[in-house]
């Protein structure tokens, strides 16, 4: 018998049949050093994902609502643009059903996602960071174009909200069934998380406030100004309030159309601008404060859910999207200054036990 105090595990009661039945039921983890004293602040962390991202969810109900519409059939090519995330996520998909993939995103994004695509076995073609997401995404439907090929559109297509009101909004919900829960906070990428989950919070629980983040210099949705889009609803143009921001994942160069529902139907209440600084600062924090490891873009949104907890009434509850893990940053200024060879404390330390 294990010794009293000792942490004890007991197997999940089940066994999975592949790695895509592991994808969502993510954890909501109290913060303690992080958070104001007169409120409760959690985090739902989507970095356990074993893709390591929130777009895990999307990822995989974009391929299986195509089979089972019958636009995506065996031995098709799947082609998408992406800032990494939702790249990641369909390569782990792709290379689970089988399905040869191909990615583009522009050079200016982390290396680091390029090489965890391609260790999925996907291919990766660049486009000039000069010609930002909507560059990347004209080369994407210009191959599904030429080739044939299953086009995944994850800024257009249904399959992205509709995921997030299935699993991420009924795990909230069940998370917090007979407690508070005073205010949800998220950022945007494609703006899935948002539009699904407030689908299901303002009718189940219209009490809960939400809270939108979005770059404090590329603020799209604060400016006011409207998108303009091609049939298909994929954008027309860069968004003229658009400006290059380190917070990966966050806000493309365009107001993205499955984020229209949620901007037309009132599902936020706040919009919350965060610069990168602050991202990558809060980012550092999780880490070496909560032990929590995550990307700037989730940084971002733990910025906002900061901001909102200090003006907060006492016992207020919060709870922040952390929308993936911190590893796909290590090229970026999220790792700047982080030491690879030992630093004097670290000589010190180790000369205080003698040669």
């Amino acid at each position: 018998m294990p010794e009293t105090g000792i942490r004890q595990t007991n197997g999940r009661g089940r066994k999975f049949d592949n790695i895509l039945e592991t994808i969502g039921d993510t954890p909501v983890i109290r913060i303690n050093r992080l958070a104001p004293d007169h409120v409760t602040l959690y985090v739902k962390a989507e970095a356990f994902n074993p893709g390591g991202s929130v777009k895990d969810r999307l990822a995989v109900n974009i391929i299986e609502a195509a089979e089972r519409a019958g636009t995506l059939t065996p031995g098709m090519t799947v082609v998408e643009g992406t800032s990494g995330n939702t790249g990641i996520g369909l390569a782990m998909v792709c290379a689970q059903k089988g399905y040869p993939l191909v990615i583009t995103m522009h050079d200016g994004f982390s290396v680091e996602r390029r090489r965890l695509m391609r260790m999925l076995g996907a291919k990766v073609v660049l486009t000039p960071k000069a010609e930002g997401a909507v560059g990347m995404m004209r080369k994407a439907d210009a191959l599904a174009e030429a080739n044939g090929w299953f086009l995944a559109h994850q800024f257009e297509t249904a399959a992205n909200a509709d995921i997030h009101e299935t699993t991420t909004a009924r795990e909230i919900l069940a998370d917090f069934e007979g407690e508070r829960l005073d205010c949800l906070v998220t950022g945007y990428g494609t703006g899935g998380t948002v539009t699904g989950v407030a689908r299901v919070l303002r009718k189940e629980r219209p009490e809960t406030k939400i809270v939108l983040a979005e770059p404090s210099n590329a603020q799209l949705l604060g400016s006011g100004d409207s998108q303009g889009r091609k049939e298909d609803g994929a954008p027309a143009h860069k968004h003229p309030a658009f400006e290059a921001h380190p917070i990966q994942g966050w806000t493309p160069d365009f107001i993205p159309y499955v984020l229209q529902e949620a901007i037309e139907q009132g599902f936020f209440d706040v919009l919350e601008p965060i610069s990168g600084a602050e991202g990558i600062d809060w980012a550092r924090k999780l880490a070496n404060q909560e032990g929590i490891f995550c990307g700037i873009s989730a940084g971002a949104t733990f910025a906002a859910a900061i901001r909102q907890a200090e003006a907060a009434e006492p016992g207020s509850v919060i709870l922040c999207m952390l929308p993936d893990t911190g590893e796909r940053y290590l090229s970026t200024p999220l790792f700047d200054g982080i030491a690879e060879e030992m630093t004097d404390e670290e000589q010190a330390i180790s000369a205080s036990a003698g040669n």
